[in-house]
């Protein structure tokens, strides 16, 4: 069979299950693409290229509604969208979206209704539940909580950065991924939003609280506590640089193994809870979710990196970041019908909602702890 038979064959055996193809001729599946993976609904529009075997888009999954979508070893749950760009082993949620212009890579982990505007670079960064991100943002090692709804959620203004990188020693180095809430208490989705001005920018590592709002048009360079209005003036800087000048450890150090912390609790948090409630007749949302457990365990290992390459150029042997086996307070069950997370966790009692939190909260204590030792 012609490479161009073969593309055909594909195209047919995914319309054959319900997949929307605006037009073939214009839509490109690699061999390595499994079609059972592609439920129907989906739809695929001109200049969409699915590629890698991992790809996986779940029920009304939508691609390209605005340009061309490259999409490699990506995972979207029922109904998520990217309008157009390029993504490479991201995972989107129920209902998430990137529009058009997108830039996702790898660690990329979009939660249910979480949002993007135009013209996104994300990688390595986390979106809990209804989090948006406006246009022209680049937001990579971060992870972003806060809010209730779609009409209440945390935002970054259009134009915003966070700066990654620290060029201090002989590479610099990115021991720098930024808190904008926090775990424990952002997955109950009854914390205040925050919101990050736009036309500016963060330099990490930072920690943002729930409830704060910072200013437009500025960058940030200090942490903000909850429920503060922020706008934190530049200090003018002129002095001599020596090419191999290092910072101390500290406070980098502790900040990083606090963010790995959060990153244990939330992966406990998908093992423990969101992936045991799933019946075995709701496939498709255990797929998601167990690509997003896989995507947080990829950003731990690339946090754990970055901090070891941080501390063996400052002297310093990586600490033991193992998360303690702690077990979840509820009881956790896998019931029929399946109930959607969202729904699920607006429907618990205070009490559990408080034991959720401690729990989590001991998960990243344990890590610290460890790390102390």
């Amino acid at each position: 069979m012609t490479d161009v038979a073969a593309i055909e064959a594909r195209l047919s055996a995914l319309a054959g299950r319900g997949v929307q193809i605006i037009d073939p001729r214009q839509t490109y599946v690699a061999p390595e693409v499994r079609v059972e993976r592609i439920h129907a609904g989906v739809v695929l529009h001109p200049g969409t290229r699915l590629q890698g075997a991992r790809t996986f888009l779940g029920p009304g999954a939508e691609l390209g509604r605005e340009g061309p979508v490259v999409a490699v070893d990506c995972v979207l749950g029922e109904r998520a969208r990217i309008d157009g760009g390029y993504a490479a082993g991201a995972v989107l949620l129920r209902g998430a979206s990137a529009g058009s212009a997108a830039h996702l890579r790898e660690g990329t982990l979009l939660e249910e209704e979480a949002s993007t505007a135009h013209a996104v670079g994300l990688k390595h960064t986390i979106v809990l539940s209804f989090g948006t991100l406006g246009s022209l943002i680049n937001f990579c090692d971060a992870l972003l909580a806060g809010g209730t709804s779609r009409e209440d959620h945390s935002e970054v203004g259009s134009g915003f950065i966070h700066f990654n990188f620290t060029p201090w020693g002989v590479r610099g180095d990115k021991a720098t991924a930024s808190l904008v809430g926090d775990v424990p208490r952002g997955v109950l989705l009854r914390e205040r939003r925050i919101f990050l001005g736009g036309a500016g920018g963060m330099v990490g590592p930072r920690e943002v609280g729930f409830g704060a709002i910072v200013g437009a048009g500025q960058v940030l360079r200090k942490d903000v506590p909850e429920d503060r209005l922020v706008v934190q003036p530049p200090r003018a800087v002129d002095q001599a640089f020596a090419p191999d000048f290092l910072d101390a450890a500290e406070p980098r150090a502790r900040r990083q193994v606090r963010y790995i912390g959060q990153l244990r609790a939330l992966l406990a948090w998908y093992r423990q809870v969101r992936l045991a409630r799933v019946p075995g007749s709701r496939a498709d949302v255990r797929e998601v979710l167990s690509a997003a457990s896989e995507t947080l365990t990829l950003c731990i290992a690339e946090r754990e990196k970055r901090l070891a390459a941080f501390l063996k150029e400052r002297g310093r042997g990586a600490p033991t970041l193992t998360a303690p086996e702690l077990a979840c307070p509820l009881a956790i069950a896998a019931d029929e019908p399946y109930v959607d997370h969202v729904e699920w966790v607006r429907g618990l009692a205070e009490k559990d909602v408080s034991r959720c939190v401690d729990w989590l909260r001991a998960v990243e204590a344990g890590v610290i702890a460890g790390a102390d030792a």
